[in-house]
């Protein structure tokens, strides 16, 4: 059986890449520095997983109980 499942956390995925940015940022930066690179690298993460999730919060899959997978669904 197939079926799909939204999923919707609009804090999730701001957090995650918030994080995930503030942890690649060299130490060595300025807070200025950090707060503008950080602003740069979190909106070319939120674009590319713009193919992903919608609105920046809702994830779209598909489980096959068959198959036993999940597949994330790209948004059209």
């Amino acid at each position: 059986m197939k079926f799909k499942i939204t999923l919707k956390d609009p804090d999730g995925v701001y957090d995650a890449i918030r994080a995930a940015v503030q942890e690649s940022l060299p130490e060595e930066l300025t807070l200025n520095e950090q707060e503008a690179v950080g602003e740069v690298r979190e909106n070319e993460v939120k674009e590319s997983l713009s193919r992903w999730f919608l609105y920046n919060e809702y994830l779209t899959v598909e489980v096959d109980t068959d198959n036993n997978t999940i597949t994330v669904m790209e948004q059209t």
